[in-house]
């Protein structure tokens, strides 16, 4: 390619770190990355350029920010991620102002729709993808509207925010992506401490898919910039994360071939249906004790915080930006290879795994090199002191975290 590729990167978290090194490993390139503070998953970084911008999740700050970094780098091909739901947000939303970069993401009109879970389940239902039995939430609501006869559906149940972008602009004490309701009692708890928050959006309360960590999947795909689904990747989840705030991300993941996810193919149809562009991730779960009665809960509309997977079986997050985006063409790639993703001690994902047959699996991976770690990147830490300690340290303070969040 004729043009010096540039990445530009909104955060500082390990999504951020697993695109960063996913240029670096394509063409050697060190990244661009603005957040509002440093954190351990990039700190001391030799593949990132980090910059601390206080108010970047400011609309006309970021804005600011990106422009003056164009300026500084006219003639290069510039291609900018978001590496959370609100950044990600924020760049679709000022898409036309930001016309000096490549945006491997969807319009404003997707985020606006199905990037809240009520509408996605409204678009699910158009096109024949399962989901669990969902109630939708406008407003507050006391225990006697939420029996079992009202809901449809047995306690324990789910609840979420519809959408994750707004809710975490409200933050309070005790505050969790998702939560267990075992009672009405406890849903009209929590559902009130969301909504006294501020939080102005509808609520999602679901059905418990029975099933732990490796009862889960994530999907994802990638159109080009003419609406065509051209790559796909699908992971089988061993072991999701479980602090307050972190809990449901992924932790640990074998990948599966796309053609054993029955849901693959209406989900690529919905996407291409859409119009959509870019990246989107899926959280889906197998209701345990089947072996297809698989439910879709939600799309994410960037790479999912654990797109390393991904670039580790052969799907290489940065090229996808940088050479598929904005190609033409009907090709898909599916990947159909195993690997083994972490990015927290292989002996904690072995310990904590319920699925024994699944951690076979990963250690066979393992021996056969298939095995990848997010944040253990020889070129990253060779010669580079500060950033070993710094990962060898993330990766010891993994095991306090599951001695003390995982459930007993």
């Amino acid at each position: 390619m004729n043009k010096t590729i540039v990445p530009v990167l909104l955060g500082a978290d390990l999504n951020c770190y697993n695109v960063a090194r996913a240029f670096h490993m394509q063409y050697g390139v060190k990244s661009y990355a603005f957040g509002r503070y440093a954190i351990s998953a990039t700190k001391y970084s030799k593949i990132i350029n980090f910059r601390c911008v206080p108010d970047i999740d400011n609309d006309e700050v970021m804005l600011d920010t990106l422009h003056r970094f164009a300026d500084a780098h006219i003639g290069d091909k510039m291609i900018l991620f978001g590496c959370t739901d609100d950044y990600a947000a924020m760049i679709i939303r000022n898409k036309e102002e930001l016309s000096d970069y490549i945006i491997p993401y969807p319009s404003e009109e997707i985020l606006t729709t199905v990037s809240r879970k009520a509408e996605f389940y409204e678009a699910c239902d158009r096109f024949g993808i399962p989901y669990p039995a969902t109630v939708v939430l406008k407003e507050k609501t006391g225990a006697d509207d939420l029996t079992e006869d009202n809901l449809g559906f047995a306690y324990p149940i789910i609840i979420k925010p519809s959408s994750s972008v707004d809710y975490w602009k409200h933050p309070f004490d005790g505050m969790k992506k998702v939560y267990v309701a075992h009672s009405r009692e406890e849903a009209e708890k929590i559902i009130s401490e969301i909504y006294d928050s501020g939080y102005p959006e509808k609520m999602i309360l679901q059905e418990f898919i029975d099933g732990g960590d490796s009862q889960m999947r994530v999907f994802t795909s990638f159109s080009d910039s003419h609406g065509k689904v051209r790559a796909m990747c699908y992971g089988h989840t061993m072991l999701e994360e479980h602090t307050p705030k972190g809990l449901g991300n992924h932790a640990a993941i074998v990948t599966e071939p796309v053609s054993t996810l029955p849901v693959a193919e209406k989900i690529k149809d919905m996407l291409e249906e859409m119009g959509y562009t870019g990246f989107a991730n899926f959280d889906i779960k197998l209701r345990a004790g089947t072996d297809d009665d698989y439910r879709v809960f939600e799309i994410n509309l960037r790479q999912g915080r654990s797109n390393f997977y991904l670039t580790a079986a052969g799907l290489n997050v940065g090229r996808l930006a940088a050479e598929v985006f904005e190609s033409k063409g009907n090709e898909c790639e599916m990947v159909e290879k195993s690997v083994f993703w972490h990015h927290i001690p292989r002996k904690v994902a072995y310990k904590y795994t319920e699925d024994k047959e699944l951690v076979a699996r990963a250690k066979e991976l393992d021996r056969a090199g298939l095995e990848y770690s997010s944040i253990w990147y020889k070129p990253d830490l060779r010669f580079n002191p500060l950033r070993f300690i710094c990962v060898v340290e993330q990766l010891r303070r993994q095991n306090k975290k599951y001695k003390i969040y995982y459930p007993k």
